[in-house]
C-alpha cells in the first residue's frame, strides 16, 4: 500500500487528512462526498479514531483509490484497452506461417508464464506481525451508514478453494464484524465462494477462507472481475501485470494469498452455522436488508509492520465503481464478444448501478437480430442478472455520449420494439417481487422505424395543470427531449393508488404526451436526470412496473406496496447522517455546497 500511497502522490491524486476523524460514519461520509467530485482524490487518514471502542488507531486508513480514470490507468500500468487488446489476440491465434511469424507467437505465449500465481516456500511481508490473540477490533474497520448492522470490511480480497483443491477464487464480497473473531461471509447464491461453501457442506466439513486487505490495488480489483467459472482471478492479475502473483500460504489453514497484502485475515467457516448478516447501505443506494449467511471463526490475524487498512464507501453513484467498472467493461468486451460476436461495444452507465442498465452498440444482420441478442446476453455469466438492456445499431453515437445517445434512443421507442421477459437477477435487487428473480426489459434501437407521432407538446406549467386536475396526488412534471419522436414527461406524485391506475387516468391527455415515468415526490427532483435514471432502474420490475400501449407509454420508478401487490419490505435509501455532514464541514474536512450534497440524494 505504501507504493500505492507514494503513486498516487506522485501524480496529485492523493488528499491527506491528518486531524482525527472517527472510522464510525465520518470517514465514510467524508469519502462518499469525495468520489462524487469531478477531481476526486485517494484521502488517506492518518489518524483514524473510534468513539465506539474508546481507542485511537496508528494504522492509516486509505479510501477512494479507485477515484478516477488517471488512478485506474496508474494501477493497470497501461490502458485497460491494451489488456483487452491482449486477450483478444490469444483468443484468435492461429497457427503461424513462415518463420517470423512463429517467433512472434512464441513470444505472445511465452508472455502467458506470467499468468500463473507463484507459490512461494517461505513468509510473506504480510506475515511480519502475527496477533497472538486475534482481534477484529484492532483493525480500524468502518461503519459506513446510520443503519448497517455494524461494521464491515468493504475491500477484503476474500480467497476460497475447492473442496477437491483443483479450482482456487478471489471473490470481492462484504463482511460483517460481529465481535473480535467472527465475520459475516456475504457471498450470493452465483458466486464461485457459495458454490465451494455448498461442496464443504455436503461433505460435513469446515471451509478454510483467509481475507486479504490491500497490497497492489489491482488484486481487489481482478477480486470483482466477472471470470468465467473455475478461472482464478490473480490469473487475469499475472496478464496484466507481465509478472506472476507471489503467493504465500495462510498460518492457520491451507489457503493461500499474496505475500505484499497488508492484512491476512485466516479463519474457517462451519458450513452448518449461519447467522443474520446485515442491514448495509449497499451499492445499489439502498440497504440491502436482513438475511442469514455463513460465518467465519476467525483463528488468525497477521500484518505488515507498518500495515495500511484499504477500504471502499458504496451507497448511491457516482461510486468508485464508476472507475472499477469502466476498466472492467473495457477488459472483458473481448470475451464477451465470443458468445456475441456481432457485438461492437458496450457501456454501463454508472447511474444504472450496472446490473441495472446495459446499452449495446452491435451490427444487425437479419430481422429480429437484436431480439436475439437480448437473450444471447440474458445467458451470459454475470450479463444474466442485467434488469434493463438497450440494442443501438452501428451507426449510433459514441456510447459513453449520453445526450446524443438517449436522442438515439428515443427516436427509436414504440411498443413492437420492446421485449419484457423475466429470468434471474441480482441477489441485492429490490424491485422483483421475488428474490433474486423478475422482469426484464429490452429495447431493440438498431432499426430507424418509428414515425413522429402528432403530439401537441404542452409547456410544463400547462401540462401540470391538466394532469394534477386529474389526478390530485401529481405534485410535480417535468419534460424532457420534446424535439424526439418520444417526448419524456416525468412525473412526481403523492402515491395513493397504483401507477397503473394513474396511467389509465392520464390516457385522455395522451394526445400531449408518449413516455411517462412516475417517481416518488417527496425523495425524487424531476429536474435531477442523473438521480431520475438511477431511482427508475432500482424501482423497476418489467412485468410488474411497464405500460404498454402504442404512443403511450409508461415506466413505474416509484417505491413500491401493497398497492402494487409488493409484498416484500421494501429497504431505505443510503442517506448519511446530517449532523455528521455538519460536523465535518464545520471542521472544514468536507467543503462542497448544500447544492452538491442534494444534487447526488447525500
Amino acid at each position: 500500500m505504501q507504493e500505492t500511497i507514494d503513486l498516487l502522490k506522485q501524480h496529485g491524486l492523493l488528499r491527506v487528512i491528518d486531524e482525527p476523524v472517527d472510522i464510525d460514519l465520518e470517514i465514510p461520509h467524508t469519502a462518499y462526498v469525495e468520489v462524487k467530485k469531478p477531481d476526486s482524490k485517494a484521502l488517506l487518514f492518518t489518524k483514524p479514531v473510534s468513539k465506539r471502542l474508546g481507542k485511537t488507531f496508528d494504522v492509516p486508513v486509505l479510501m477512494n483509490v479507485f477515484g478516477s480514470y488517471e488512478a485506474t490507468r496508474l494501477f493497470f500500468g497501461k490502458e485497460p484497452d491494451a489488456v483487452a487488446k491482449e486477450i483478444d489476440d490469444l483468443l484468435h491465434v492461429k497457427p503461424p506461417q513462415g518463420f517470423f511469424n512463429t517467433m512472434g507467437m512464441l513470444g505472445q505465449l511465452f508472455n502467458l508464464k506470467n499468468v500463473f500465481p507463484k507459490r512461494l516456500n517461505s513468509k510473506g511481508v504480510c506475515q511480519e506481525v502475527v496477533q497472538e490473540k486475534p482481534n477484529l477490533y484492532d483493525i480500524p474497520v468502518l461503519t459506513t451508514w446510520s443503519e448497517d448492522g455494524g461494521p464491515f470490511i468493504t475491500m477484503g480480497q476474500v480467497y476460497t478453494t475447492s473442496l477437491d483443491g483443483t479450482k482456487h477464487n478471489l471473490g470481492m464480497y462484504r463482511l460483517q464484524v460481529y465481535d473480535e473473531t467472527h465475520l459475516g461471509m456475504h457471498w450470493q447464491i452465483h458466486k464461485d465462494s457459495a458454490h465451494f461453501f455448498h461442496e464443504y457442506k455436503q461433505a460435513g466439513q469446515p471451509m478454510p477462507v483467509s481475507i486479504a486487505i490491500g497490497g497492489d490495488p489491482l488484486y481487489i480489483w481482478c477480486g470483482q472481475a466477472p471470470m468465467p467459472n473455475g478461472v482464478f482471478e490473480l490469473m487475469l492479475y499475472g496478464l496484466i501485470k507481465e509478472k506472476n502473483a507471489r503467493l504465500v500460504k495462510s498460518l492457520t489453514n491451507p489457503i493461500y494469498v499474496p505475500e505484499d497484502v497488508d492484512y491476512v485475515i485466516e479463519g474457517w467457516v462451519d458450513p452448518t452455522q449461519m447467522r443474520i448478516e446485515g442491514p448495509f447501505g449497499d451499492h445499489t443506494g439502498y440497504y440491502t436488508l436482513k438475511e442469514p449467511y455463513p460465518v467465519m471463526e476467525v483463528s488468525c490475524i497477521t500484518h505488515k509492520k507498518n500495515p495500511v487498512y484499504l477500504a471502499t464507501v458504496v451507497g448511491k453513484p457516482p461510486l468508485e465503481d464508476k472507475y472499477m467498472g469502466w476498466a472492467t467493461g473495457r477488459v472483458f468486451l473481448p470475451l464477451l464478444k465470443t458468445t456475441a460476436p456481432d457485438l461492437i461495444d458496450y457501456e454501463m452507465p454508472e447511474n444504472g448501478v450496472f446490473h441495472n442498465l446495459i446499452l449495446a452498440k452491435m451490427e444487425t444482420r437479419y430481422p429480429g437480430h437484436a431480439k436475439q441478442f437480448m437473450h444471447a446476453f440474458w445467458g451470459v455469466g454475470q450479463m444474466s442478472f442485467v434488469k434493463h438492456a438497450l440494442f443501438l445499431g452501428a451507426d449510433a453515437p459514441k456510447l459513453g455520449d449520453y445526450d446524443a445517445v438517449s436522442e438515439y434512443i428515443l427516436d427509436r421507442v414504440k411498443v413492437g420494439n420492446i421485449v419484457i421477459s423475466e429470468g434471474v437477477c441480482d441477489a441485492l435487487d429490490h424491485a422483483s417481487p421475488n428474490a433474486c428473480y423478475g422482469g426484464k426489459l429490452g429495447l431493440d434501437c438498431t432499426q430507424d422505424n418509428v414515425p413522429f407521432l402528432d403530439k401537441k407538446i404542452l409547456q410544463d406549467g400547462e401540462l401540470y395543470a391538466k394532469m394534477s386536475a386529474l389526478v390530485p396526488e401529481i405534485k410535480a412534471v417535468k419534460q424532457y427531449k420534446t424535439h424526439t419522436k418520444t417526448p419524456v414527461c416525468v412525473i412526481g406524485v403523492e402515491k395513493s393508488s397504483s401507477m397503473g391506475e394513474v396511467y389509465e387516468a392520464l390516457k385522455v391527455l395522451k394526445e400531449h404526451v408518449k413516455l411517462l415515468v412516475f417517481v416518488d415526490y417527496a425523495s425524487n427532483n424531476v429536474a435531477n436526470p442523473y438521480m431520475l435514471v438511477w431511482r427508475a432502474v432500482n424501482n423497476m420490475d418489467a412485468l410488474r412496473d411497464v405500460y404498454l400501449e402504442e404512443g403511450y407509454i409508461a415506466l413505474d420508478g416509484t417505491n413500491k406496496t401493497a398497492l402494487d401487490g409488493y409484498a416484500r419490505e421494501w429497504p431505505k435509501d443510503t442517506d448519511c447522517d446530517p449532523a455528521v455532514i455538519a460536523s465535518l464541514q464545520e471542521r472544514k474536512i468536507i467543503t462542497v455546497t448544500k447544492e452538491f450534497l442534494k444534487h447526488y440524494h447525500v
